[in-house]
């Protein structure tokens, strides 16, 4: 059982997997600092008072901050649409270097293929020059 384990924690996926979860986190601390100390502030500015969490609904005993709810709402659209558009650039620089990439194999194949057509000219050339030009010769010249 010890062994098993050893395999199912050894596998690629579970590896990045973890990877992923540590630099998720530590991704959503840096997304969550950008959106408290300089993206609500500017929103701030525009809009006046960012801050509902004063909204409180009082029924009997019970306290429902819907303020607060609200405030983790907009967090929530303002850091969706910063990682949006992080995964964005990220995604364009990702293809230009594919198309890069396939720009390189493209000319290597051009080349190649160039190489290969240049061969058979001149393969070509070397057999218009070497045989006779008619059938009937051809078959008298192989036979002899």
């Amino acid at each position: 059982m010890l062994k098993e384990f050893k395999e199912f924690i050894a596998r690629g996926n579970v590896m990045d997997l973890a990877v992923g979860v540590i630099v998720g986190s530590a991704f959503t601390a840096i997304v969550k600092s950008l959106v408290s100390n300089i993206i609500n502030p500017l929103i701030g500015i525009f809009v006046g008072k960012i801050d509902f969490s004063s909204i409180v609904f009082s029924v009997g005993s019970a306290h429902f901050r819907v303020g607060s709810f609200l405030n983790s709402v907009i967090n929530f659209l303002i850091i969706s649409f910063v990682i949006f558009i992080l995964v964005k650039f990220v995604n364009k620089f990702n293809k230009d270097e594919e198309k890069k990439e396939e720009e390189k194999e493209i000319s290597e194949e051009a080349e190649y293929l160039k190489e290969i057509v240049a061969l058979l000219k001149e393969e070509k050339e070397i057999e218009s020059t070497s045989t006779p030009t008619t059938k009937n010769e051809k078959t008298v010249s192989e036979t002899k």
